[in-house]
């Protein structure tokens, strides 16, 4: 809480320089977790997407969606299942999946930000051929797929446009057949295809840490070649695998920085973004250039930290 005119002055001080360096980048965020269900931090998540795009950062929004997935199955007479972390995705499944994903969230995500003041635009993989999608590789889970290809001309013509583009992970073969893809691997390859300055993912964690029980051992900053040293040794596991494996592939593409960061706190984004301390973990390329000095260095002090 700010308890002066001189803590307020703080925030704004500290908080210009991010905004200077960030303005016209466009940055990518997976919206899920906690952050979705709870409606308190939901309008949290919008009033700071909002920001970001009054103050000329460029965000797109990649969103998952699984609760109420699972409520709808629930109400339909289908058991949600899973393998290895992967929603069993039959046709039935597909169906509920899309009809969740792109006619109810989405949109009521798009719609929740135009109230707030944004330009929100709600869009899926399959509106000109965004994403193009093929079989994960496992017959056992249905029509579970990953990316094969992604139309950023599309994307980028909404956010020069001042639009917010608002996706959902839903996709099709080049048969037209319809596939569920993770969000956070869909927010990374369009985070890669557009170049983003930022990819960042809302989880219920507080990010990567040495020891999962332990919230205290968050690790602020590491780089791409220390990420896959984490992966490899195990202390990254489970349903940090894959999340972190995104992170580091947008990275490898050109991806400036990678974030991964408690949604459970209110407003994650803009503290992640436009503070000095953060609240996640960020992710860099093995050397980053600071544009601001001149010389490279490991880290960047214009990057949300």
């Amino acid at each position: 809480m700010l308890d002066s005119h001189n803590d307020r002055v703080q925030v704004l001080s500290e908080a210009l320089p991010y905004i200077q360096s960030f303005a016209g980048k466009t940055l990518v965020i997976k919206y899920g977790g906690s952050a979705m269900k709870d409606d308190a931090l939901k309008a949290k998540v919008i009033s700071d997407i909002v920001f970001m795009a009054c103050v000329g950062i460029r965000p797109v929004v990649v969103h998952g969606g699984g609760p109420e997935i699972n409520s709808w199955l629930t109400k339909m007479g289908i058991e949600p299942q899973f393998r290895n972390g992967l929603r069993v995705t039959d046709a039935e499944t597909m169906d509920v999946v899309e009809m969740v994903l792109v006619g109810r969230v989405n949109k009521e995500l798009a719609s929740l930000i135009n109230r707030a003041g944004g330009s929100a635009v709600g869009i899926c993989g399959k509106d000109a051929n965004l994403i193009t999608a093929r079989p994960e590789g496992s017959s056992d889970i249905g029509f579970v797929g990953e990316v094969t290809s992604i139309n950023a001309s599309l994307i980028s013509t909404l956010v020069e446009n001042g639009y917010i583009p608002i996706v959902s992970s839903v996709a099709t073969d080049e048969d037209g057949q319809a596939y569920n893809i993770n969000a956070d691997t869909v927010a990374g390859e369009i985070a890669a295809a557009l170049g983003a300055e930022k990819l960042i993912l809302l989880t219920d964690t507080a990010g990567i840490l040495e020891d999962y029980h332990d919230p205290s051992t968050l690790i602020e900053k590491l780089d791409i070649n220390q990420a896959r040293e984490l992966v490899k040794s195990g202390v990254v596991s489970g349903g940090m695998i894959p999340k972190v494996s995104c992170c580091v592939r947008s990275l490898a593409q050109g991806v400036r920085t990678a974030h991964i960061i408690d949604g459970r706190v209110p407003h994650a984004l803009l503290l992640e973004i436009f503070t000095d301390a953060g609240v996640g973990s960020m992710i860099m390329g093995s050397l980053a250039y600071d544009s601001q000095m001149g010389q490279p260095f490991l880290g960047q002090p214009f990057s949300g930290r």
